[in-house]
C-alpha cells in the first residue's frame, strides 16, 4: 500500500474495542494502542501494526486508526519495533494471532466466512476465523447483532461483512463492508468510505471518511488518521479517560478531536507514558494550542495532504 509522508511519520496503528470497568467489552475504556510520532524531517519509518474493531490503537505514533505503540525518539525515528506498510493497527504484546483464512479471498467452506476475532483474550482483533453465516445475513447498513461480544467474530451479517459499534449491552450494530481487490490493490465499493487496513491485515474495513478539524462523524465516533494519511471515522474507545494531555496507548483512545501522539509534545504529558492526547488544530486559524509553548504543527509535509487535509495540523512543542 502506498505510504504517505507526514510531517509526523506513522510508526503504528492499531484498534480496539472499549472495555469497561467490569472487563467486558464496552464504550468505557480503551484496550487498543496507538500513538502518532511526528517527525520534522518528514521521514518515514515502517513498523509492525495488529489489534481490532473497538478501535485499538497502540503506543504513541504517527496519525493512524489502529496501532500498538512502539517505543519513539522525539524526532520521529522509532527505537523500537518495525513497521510495514498497509499495516495499520498492532497488538500491545507486538505478536500476531492465528489467521486460518483470508478475507480478502473469503476462501472458508461454503455457508461459512472469515471474520477477525480476538483469540487471546483481550478486546482487539488479531486472529482470523471461519464462522458461520447466519440466516438472512444482514448487508451494508443493515442492523446486526454479535454473539458473545463485539470481538467474538460471529455475528449475522454476511459474507465480507462484520457487525460493527456493536452496543455492549445490546450487543446491537450495523453491518460494515470490508475492503475489494487486494493489500496492495485495495478498494471500497461504499460511497464516502476509505478502506482502511489495520491489525496486521486482520481488519480491512470500508470506513466513512470525515473531517478532523469538525469532527463530523455520526454516533460520537471519533475521526482519525489512517496508514494512507485519510482521515476516517472509529469507535470512541477513551471511555471516561482520553482528555487533553491523557496517557495514551492507542489510536482511538482519546476523545473526539484529540489523538495519541507522543508525549515529548508536550511538557504536561507524562514521560512514563508511551502516548498522550493531543488535540487536531487549524493551520489557518489563530493559535488556540493550551499546553506551554505548543503551537499548531503541520501534520503532513508541504504538498503532501491529501486534498482537503491541507490546513489540519496538532498542537504540540516543535521537535
Amino acid at each position: 500500500m502506498k505510504k504517505f509522508s507526514l510531517v509526523s511519520s506513522l510508526l503504528c496503528t492499531a484498534l480496539v474495542f472499549g472495555c469497561g470497568d467490569d472487563g467486558k467489552p464496552g464504550a468505557t475504556g480503551a484496550t487498543n494502542p496507538t500513538t502518532m510520532d511526528t517527525n520534522q524531517t518528514g521521514d518515514e519509518t515502517e513498523g509492525d501494526t495488529s489489534s481490532g474493531n473497538a478501535t485499538e490503537s497502540p503506543t504513541s505514533t504517527s496519525p493512524g486508526t489502529n496501532p500498538t505503540m512502539p517505543s519513539t525518539d522525539p524526532t520521529g525515528d522509532a527505537t523500537t519495533g518495525d513497521t510495514t506498510e498497509g499495516s495499520f493497527i498492532t497488538p500491545p504484546d507486538g505478536g500476531g494471532g492465528t489467521k486460518e483464512c483470508d478475507p480478502w479471498t473469503q476462501d472458508c467452506p461454503a455457508g461459512e466466512k472469515c471474520m477477525p476475532y480476538s483469540g487471546d483474550g483481550d478486546f482487539s482483533w488479531e486472529s482470523l476465523k471461519c464462522t458461520p453465516v447466519m440466516e438472512n445475513p444482514g448487508q451494508t447498513g443493515d442492523p446486526c447483532t454479535v454473539e458473545g461480544n463485539g470481538v467474538s467474530g460471529i455475528d449475522s451479517c454476511d459474507v465480507g461483512h462484520m457487525c460493527w459499534n456493536t452496543d455492549p449491552e445490546t450487543g446491537e450494530g450495523s453491518c460494515i463492508r470490508f475492503c475489494s481487490g487486494s493489500p496492495d490493490a485495495p478498494t471500497c465499493d461504499v460511497p464516502n468510505t476509505t478502506c482502511t487496513i489495520v491489525n496486521e491485515g486482520v481488519l480491512i474495513l470500508c470506513l466513512p471518511s470525515c473531517d478532523p478539524l469538525i469532527q463530523n462523524c455520526e454516533g460520537g465516533d471519533l475521526c482519525i488518521p489512517n496508514d494512507t494519511g485519510d482521515f476516517i471515522c472509529v469507535l470512541d474507545a477513551s471511555g471516561e479517560e482520553g482528555q487533553e494531555f491523557d496517557p495514551c496507548e492507542y489510536a482511538n483512545a482519546c476523545d473526539p478531536g484529540l489523538y495519541c501522539f507522543n508525549s515529548p509534545y508536550a511538557v504536561e504529558c507524562s514521560p512514563d507514558s508511551a502516548g498522550c492526547c493531543l488535540p487536531f488544530c487549524d493551520l489557518s486559524a489563530a493559535n488556540t494550542c493550551n499546553g506551554a509553548n505548543a503551537e499548531c504543527i503541520a501534520l503532513y509535509e508541504e504538498g503532501t495532504a491529501p486534498p482537503g487535509y491541507e490546513n489540519v495540523g496538532f498542537c504540540g512543542i516543535p521537535q
